[in-house]
């Protein structure tokens, strides 16, 4: 991998964000299937890669505090983890206009990075074990590629067990 320029119409917030850290990452672009059932599945099929390598994210309202969870795709967000995770004790799934207002990305195409507001976010321990790990990019058909320990450090993530199989 390389540090990659945002460029060719692919600039997003987050590849903005990842680009001004200095971080090295990858873009891959790929067709969105707009009849998918899962958007980060459609992606693993996509870009022919493991579903437990692309992690999604989802937006929870912990204690009614917006919190940011990141989980493979293979897998689902266990809400009572994430609460735990992030310190409270309730958690329930966002609104979707909710969480695309706070994040400034739309449904399908949330990145943990580059958010309009810096929100508590928790990342699933599965990443660990991982080389590198995708996550969208901004929007829907494009995924960075980068390694795990860049992801927790830009979005100042906390690293627990928040997936179930």
């Amino acid at each position: 991998m390389s540090t990659a320029k945002a460029k060719g119409g692919m600039g997003t917030p987050a590849t903005v964000a990842a680009a001004k850290a200095k971080i090295e990452f990858t873009l891959h672009p790929y067709e969105v299937d707009p009849d998918a059932e899962s958007y980060g599945e459609a992606a693993a099929e996509a870009l022919g890669i493991s579903p437990d390598r692309i992690f999604k994210t989802l937006l929870a309202e912990v204690d009614g505090r917006l919190t940011v969870g990141v989980v493979p795709v293979s897998g689902t967000l266990d809400l009572k983890a994430l609460a735990a995770a992030a310190g409270g004790k309730k958690a329930r799934m966002a609104d979707p206009k909710d969480a695309e207002r706070a994040t400034g990305y739309v449904v399908g195409g949330i990145s943990p990075l580059g958010q309009r507001r810096r929100l508590p976010t928790v990342v699933d321990a599965s990443v660990s074990g991982l080389a590198t790990v995708y996550v969208s990019a901004g929007r829907r058909g494009l995924q960075i590629e980068l390694v795990p320990a860049d992801l927790v450090r830009l979005t100042g993530a906390v690293v627990a067990a928040i997936a179930r199989g």
